[in-house]
């Protein structure tokens, strides 16, 4: 029973490695260091989980003083072992022999599952996290490439740790250094957050360089580019047409830092200055419910995101519970500033209530307070749980409770203030409130990403921070004029983005904002053509796009306007729809169809939401782009499927399908990336926004322990390309 307990924890880990321990003595071990070995396992190497887990320094800090199960399969006993010489101070779990486990007693007679301490002395700990004693020598595991089958080794304190993963001890550690964590969460919190650490190179003036140019004298990063598709090439003289479609596609540029001959990306130190530095703040729940698993995977996840912050970047983590402390101010990621974060999030513990309202209220305030402003700010939300301190709903129905309550006025898209930090949130498992979190994101202009799977948080923020590390283009906007004298706008359909129509028709605009490095955005404008018997092509739109360089802080903007033109005969054959056009509408539709089941399911009605998912998929499938066989067709009906499924009934739609449509909704209203139960998963539509640069960053997720990433999943990468460039049928 207890080896099925621990290969469900190492499933959700997402590891599976395994340790060689050698019969004989080792020459570097001390006497008092020993592993033990149930006799039936003797000839066979111990599997444990490689996973480098800073978990807490205090064995009291490992118990929730609220123990709830864990939103997953794994549950986790709620008891606290009565003796700790039987059982692990870090896991809480049993350590008889005969379980298969290997056990590391240290010279301070205090015994640890070995995959346990080596995970904690992964990160630089080498003290006891019972008496807190220095230990001399201590356990650790890497891949070593001269051992047989990719066996690790015990190495003694001094030897190096040049794994792709651990942090490097720092050379001397301070005796007082857990004194300094600690200090962390008892000091006073001042009343301004203006304590941010000063940026690398901070400018004098930074808007100094503010001006307009054109995207052809800019050498900071390439221009964005601008591609327009009419619905029909022409359209006779003598007829009208409503609502004619036009489709805007805008793909940004490369980033500038890219991939070199020395497979160094943008997420390099030594590219570190040819990308926009970030400012990111971490709100994290360590509520009770957060106890376990799942808290041990953030600390990995957090672990994985401060590794690949350079030394421009500057991070502050938020933990929440029933109340919100700030662990450290906005410092830079320097060697040192990551030694500390990594410090700080290895102590924190779980307990208490979800106060989710008080976590955004600190991290906002930190944003607004911050003395310094790095060019991209960002706020990430992870919660497991709903919020109990701030909104309450009479009724009980999502639709009609008000979450605007849990996001301070300061973060908010029209809130006045004129900031644009989004809030990218993280639904963590099945009792998490998706309605809040998708709403906050919603709000700020952040994404909601569902996690349902414990074991893939990681890939989830990796996923993020490869956009939030590669933004090439900021306040982009489109500006749309009409080209004859008769026509009007009627609609401009862009999801969540904010657009405009003049009061006269004649002019519309849409606020892009931020662009991810080949990051690619399409909406559709409907105009009314009007009769014309005098000319031979009509001019329906004129398109063109401004937008702020992140580096160099310049307003750039497009050499030339884009036209649309159509030709005007008196006699024409059948019209040939545009494949772009198409392809569009029936995203537009598969994401109205999945806005209005998901309102019926909130109404009780899964039956009717149901029906209007496979409507929408069968009208789908009658569309010249479904019939030519387009890979965005295909990939839509299977996301409707799934949705299908996943309404099958009440309990169902409970504990996964009311998340994973809203975080489908986020994905298709910002065209952005979004996690949905696996995000790794290419079987449906959420690769069709992954950019480059986060696909590269969760491959260094999935590669960090495997070394290769697997298989499986690179199979599925190429048979369903990442997003079909508009131009291919």
């Amino acid at each position: 029973m207890m080896g099925s307990k621990w290969r469900k924890a190492k499933l959700a880990l997402g590891l599976n490695m395994c340790l060689y321990v050698p019969h004989q003595k080792l020459e570097d071990s001390s006497p008092s260091s020993s592993i033990k070995h149930h006799p039936d396992t003797a000839n066979v190497p111990s599997r444990f989980s490689s996973d480098a887990v800073p978990l807490s320094p205090s064995p009291n800090d490992c118990r929730p003083t609220t123990p709830t199960p864990s939103s997953s399969g794994l549950r986790l006993s709620k008891s606290v072992p009565k003796s700790s010489k039987k059982t692990c101070s870090i896991c809480l779990t049993s350590m008889e022999l005969g379980q298969g486990h290997a056990i590391f007693t240290a010279e301070c007679s205090h015994s640890f599952h070995f995959h346990c301490i080596a995970s904690n002395v992964k990160h630089g700990n080498q003290i006891c996290p019972v008496c807190r004693a220095k230990w001399k020598e201590i356990p650790f595991q890497r891949p070593a490439s001269h051992l047989p089958n990719g066996k690790s080794r015990i190495n003694p304190a001094d030897w190096p740790r040049d794994d792709a993963w651990a942090v490097r001890s720092l050379p001397s550690p301070r005796l007082d250094s857990t004194r300094h964590v600690s200090s962390l969460f008892q000091a006073s919190e001042p009343g301004t957050f203006d304590d941010d650490e000063v940026l690398d190179q901070q400018q004098e003036n930074p808007q100094q360089n503010v001006f307009e140019k054109d995207a052809s004298t800019n050498n900071s990063i390439g221009a964005i580019e601008v591609k327009t598709y009419p619905e029909v090439s022409a359209v006779p003289r003598a007829n009208s047409h409503n609502n004619f479609a036009i489709l805007i596609h805008l793909k940004a540029p490369h980033s500038s830092g890219g991939l070199n001959s020395r497979n160094q990306t943008i997420f390099s130190p030594s590219t570190q200055n040819s990308r926009a530095p970030v400012d990111l703040v971490t709100v994290l729940d360590v509520s009770g419910s957060m106890a376990g698993t799942k808290l041990a995977l953030l600390k990995r996840a957090m672990g994985f995101v401060i590794q690949h912050l350079g030394p421009s970047d500057r991070l502050s983590v938020i933990a929440f519970s029933s109340t919100a402390r700030r662990l450290f101010p906005l410092r830079r990621m320097t060697e040192t500033g990551r030694q500390e974060a990594l410090q700080a999030v290895n102590s924190l513990t779980s307990n208490g209530g979800t106060n989710i309202a008080e976590g955004l209220r600190k991290g906002a305030k930190l944003i607004v307070d911050r003395k310094w402003k790095n060019p991209v700010g960002s706020i990430i939300l992870l919660s497991d749980g709903q919020d109990t301190y701030t909104v309450s709903s009479p009724s009980g129905s999502h639709s009609r409770t008000d979450y605007k309550s849990l996001i301070p006025p300061s973060i908010q898209r029209n809130g006045g203030t004129g900031l644009r930090v989004p809030v990218h949130t993280f639904g963590f498992g099945a009792d998490h409130d998706a309605a809040s979190m998708h709403s906050i994101s919603e709000i700020s202009g952040g994404t909601f990403s569902f996690i349902e799977a414990e074991g893939v948080i990681q890939d989830a923020f990796a996923q993020c921070i490869g956009g939030l590390l590669s933004v090439v283009v900021q306040e982009a906007c489109v500006k749309l004029e009409c080209g004859h004298p008769n026509l009007l706008i009627n609609s401009i359909k862009a999801g969540s983005y904010q657009t405009s129509v003049t009061a006269d028709a004649k002019a519309g605009s849409i606020d892009v904002g931020d662009l991810y490095a080949e990051e690619e955005r399409d909406f559709l404008v409907t105009v009314n053509v009007p009769v014309d018997e005098s000319c031979d092509e009509m001019s329906l739109l004129k398109v063109r796009c401004i937008y702020r360089d992140p580096i160099s802080k310049e307003m750039v903007s497009l050499e030339e306007d884009n036209e649309v033109k159509i030709q005007r005969a008196t006699v024409i054959g059948q019209p040939i729809v545009s494949m772009e056009v198409d392809r569009q509408r029936n995203r537009l539709r598969a994401a109205e169809a999945m806005a209005e089941a998901r309102a019926a399911a909130e109404h009780g009605d899964l039956t009717g939401a149901v029906s209007l998912l496979e409507s929408c998929r069968r009208a789908l499938s009658e569309t010249i782009s479904a019939r030519s066989g387009d890979r965005l067709c295909v990939a839509l009906c299977a996301e409707l499927k799934e949705m299908q499924e996943r309404m099958a009934n009440r309990r169902v739609y409970e504990s996964s399908g009311r998340a994973y449509v809203l975080s489908g909704l986020s994905s298709h209203s910002w065209q952005r990336a979004t996690a949905r139960g696996d995000s790794t998963d290419s079987t449906s539509l959420i690769q069709a926004y992954q950019t480059p640069t986060m696909t590269d960053m969760v491959t260094r997720s999935q590669t960090m322990f495997f070394g290769n990433p697997p298989q499986r999943k690179l199979r599925q990468a190429q048979s369903f390309p990442a997003r079909p460039h508009p131009r291919q049928t």
